[in-house]
């Protein structure tokens, strides 16, 4: 048989699709000839070494297929060679068999395709775990779902739907929004342009949601527990965007919330019963036209791992799936939209907002550029920073006497150094193709709110004011917050000031 193999850790171009033995059913087990297994997230983590299990190399990854029954091992009674059988295999689906526990194993519902049974059971039972038994979801609550496009994003939107909530979807760009609002999300936000927190404000109201879904995580984790509702539920799902956030637990206080962990595949099999009663309630609102995955595209065997690249770079809406069937070693043919750079003139990168000129650049004003990444203001750099401008007062560089006689108890940065590292922050967040040069011209209405102390983390969120034209390029005028972590009241708030030259 054909399986794509990982035989060193790495990107999905280090997989190799090699003939190996078929497997055998082994006692307990069934061996199934797979038809379709989806690609996931965790797939991508698998390869690199990056997630929780860590089988032995070489491995094939696809944790959950859809088939039919070839060999039935030793003590199985539900089953019978030719059952045609969904099953969370946990990995070694990217092949053309694969040997399963058989009781990770449920029939495929009549009249259901290979490629939808393989779209069911992660998705969907990741995510209706997470909203019923983790945060006891209630008819008429409020849902925030991120990441509402991926596929538990996707699945979690549905299943809010049929449990009475109301839903809001935010995702990265309007045609992944436009999925959403498909699958019956009251509200969207698409926080590549708008503000989080703002948004869901304006949506609840001022009260905030009762349940947020997060398998994101990075710099979307912090304003989303910000905009909790009194005693809400926080579900942490995974970190699809990257960065594992690191939450201020003084916010689960002040809100009186509750941050849940969901970790689904543990789940199944420490909770067997209640996660097969799940399964069937699942395969009810399937069968009753409730939920119905939504399929991103289809690869072939040796086009998997570009199902997986798809994947790291966000492009899947629902989900991929591997069809068995189709002609290896030949391009997948399929619809292919306008990307989102050809329709806007712009696009949003994992390294910030890359525009094609000023022109674009000057249809993007009063829309959020982004959050940067983290940084932290160490006492070296303090250090640095009063040589450079010979402030050497002893508030920035005396630990000792800051301790005893500060009200701050410890040293604090200058202004100007968090004012300083604003330049850093905004090449995390925009990218102009066009431009020859830039500067950074300067800053206009600087207030400084809160001091930073040494050790701490700061971060700036930005958004577009105004582009003015000049001789050569443009001035462009953007208002800045630079927030401090785990603070309510930002370190400082500006006005920068850039030129461009194109």
């Amino acid at each position: 048989m054909k399986a794509l193999l990982c035989k060193e850790f790495g990107t999905p171009d280090k997989l190799v699709l090699e003939e190996i033995p078929s497997p055998i059913a082994e006692k307990g087990k069934l061996v199934i000839t797979v038809k379709a297994c989806s690609a996931n997230f965790p797939d991508t983590l698998m390869i690199q070494n990056l997630y929780q299990f860590k089988p032995p190399l070489p491995f094939s990854v696809g944790g959950e297929v859809a088939g039919v029954v070839k060999e039935v091992g030793e003590s199985v009674k539900q089953f019978k060679v030719g059952d045609k059988v969904i099953a969370l295999c946990g990995w070694g689906g990217f092949a053309e068999e694969v040997v399963v526990d058989a009781r990770r194993c449920v029939p495929l519902p009549p009249d259901m395709e290979f490629a939808v049974g393989a779209s069911l059971l992660y998705n969907y039972g990741t995510s209706y775990h997470a909203l019923k038994d983790r945060a006891e979801l209630k008819q008429g609550e409020t849902l925030l779902v991120l990441g509402a496009a991926g596929g538990v994003g996707l699945a979690a939107v549905e299943l809010g739907k049929v449990m009475g909530a109301k839903v809001i979807a935010a995702a990265s760009s309007e045609e992944k929004l436009a999925i959403c609002k498909a699958k019956g999300a009251d509200f969207t936000i698409n926080y590549t342009h708008e503000d989080l927190r703002e948004k869901i404000k304006e949506i609840t109201d001022g009260k905030g949601v009762d349940v947020v879904y997060d398998p994101i995580g990075d710099r979307y984790a912090e304003p989303a527990l910000r905009s909790v509702a009194w005693k809400g539920r926080y579900l942490v799902v995974g970190f699809a965007a990257g960065e594992i956030p690191k939450i201020p637990l003084n916010l689960a206080l002040l809100k009186g919330c509750t941050i849940v962990g969901v970790f689904w595949g543990s789940f199944t099999e420490k909770e067997a019963q209640t996660s097969g009663q799940n399964l069937m309630d699942l395969a009810k609102f399937y069968l009753e036209g409730k939920i119905k995955p939504h399929i991103y595209k289809k690869y072939s065997l040796s086009d998997a791992p570009q199902a997986l690249f798809d994947l790291m770079n966000r492009k899947v809406i629902g989900k991929a799936i591997v069809m068995m069937d189709l002609p290896m070693d030949m391009p997948t043919i399929s619809h292919q939209t306008p990307s989102e750079k050809e329709i806007l003139g712009y696009t949003q990168t994992a390294q910030g907002i890359i525009f094609s000129n000023s022109t674009v650049l000057k249809s993007f004003k009063g829309k959020v550029l982004g959050v940067s990444d983290w940084q932290i203001v160490s006492q070296e750099m303090i250090n640095d920073f009063a040589k450079a401008t010979l402030d050497f007062q002893w508030i920035h560089l005396d630990a000792e006497r800051a301790k005893k006689e500060s009200p701050f108890k410890q040293t604090i940065a200058h202004g100007f150094l968090t004012l300083s590292l604003t330049p850093q922050f905004m090449y995390q967040m925009m990218k102009i193709e066009s431009a020859k040069m830039s500067i950074n011209y300067g800053s206009n209405k600087v207030r400084f709110i809160n001091p930073v102390p040494s050790g701490s983390r700061i971060r700036m969120k930005a958004v577009l004011k105004d582009v003015e034209d000049i001789v050569g390029g443009v001035k462009i005028f953007t208002e800045a917050t630079i927030e401090l972590e785990g603070a309510e009241k930002p370190a400082c708030v500006a006005e920068l000031i850039s030129v461009v030259y194109e």
